[in-house]
C-alpha cells in the first residue's frame, strides 16, 4: 500500500467517480453533499469544489472532453436515464439522447 494517500474530499457526503480534467487541473465528482446527486468540480489538490449541476435530478458519471471545454454526464432530469454535455463551467447542458431507454456510461473519442 503507497503511504502517500491523500483525502482530496474530507466530507461526510459521499464522494464518487473522479474524473481527471485532461489537463491534469481539476478532478470531476460526483457528491450528495447538497442533498441529491451533483456533479462537482474542484482543483486537483482538492480545494475549491463547485456543484455544477445543482438540479434535483441524479447526475452521476462525469467525462472530460479531451480539450478540458466540456463534461458529458449521465442525468435522469428528463425522466429517463439520457447522456448529456454541458460546459466545464456547468453551463449550457444538453440532453443528447433524449431517449425513453436508458443511455450511460459517456466517453469522449480522442
Amino acid at each position: 500500500v503507497d503511504g502517500n494517500l491523500t483525502n482530496l474530499t474530507n466530507h461526510p457526503a459521499s464522494d464518487t467517480a473522479p474524473a481527471w480534467s485532461p489537463d491534469g487541473r481539476q478532478i470531476a465528482f460526483v457528491s450528495d453533499r447538497d442533498g441529491g446527486s451533483d456533479i462537482y468540480i474542484m482543483n486537483a489538490d482538492g480545494t475549491s469544489p463547485v456543484n455544477l449541476t445543482n438540479h434535483p435530478a441524479s447526475d452521476t458519471a462525469p467525462a472530460w472532453s479531451p480539450d478540458d471545454s466540456q463534461i458529458a454526464f449521465v442525468s435522469d432530469r428528463d425522466g429517463g436515464s439520457d447522456i448529456y454535455i454541458m460546459n466545464a463551467d456547468g453551463t449550457s447542458p444538453v440532453n443528447l439522447t433524449n431517449h425513453p431507454a436508458n443511455d450511460s456510461s459517456p466517453a469522449w473519442r480522442r
